[in-house]
């Protein structure tokens, strides 16, 4: 078992994290508020964008393939390294969900 740092910019906080540990389980653990819902790899509540590090995250089926080289679900992933990541910062696809299902402007 080897334990990482994982750092979230921008608040200052940073955990230590076993890569037997998903990065959500130890922020519970903590203390820390990070958002999650089904905690199953599926809703994307739980992302963090990766600005440094690697993760192993195989059931993070909300993920595309590309998007997990760059995207944490906090609720599957497992560090691999040292980490610096960002919160709330969402992959791209969700992104794109959510424009599309913002009501357009009225001009009235």
């Amino acid at each position: 078992m080897t334990d990482y740092t994982v750092e979230f910019v921008g608040t200052g906080e940073t955990i230590t994290v076993s890569d037997k540990q998903t990065i959500l389980k130890a922020c519970i653990e903590e203390g820390i508020a990070q958002e999650y819902s089904c905690r199953v790899g599926m809703c994307l509540a739980c992302s963090a964008e990766i600005l440094e590090g690697e993760v192993t995250q195989p059931a993070a089926r909300g993920l595309t393939e590309e998007e997990a080289e760059n995207y944490a679900l906090t609720c599957m992933a497992r560090p691999q390294s040292d980490l610096k990541l960002e919160r709330g910062i969402y992959p791209p696809s969700i992104e794109d969900d959510v424009a599309a299902a913002a009501p357009a402007a009225d001009d009235d």
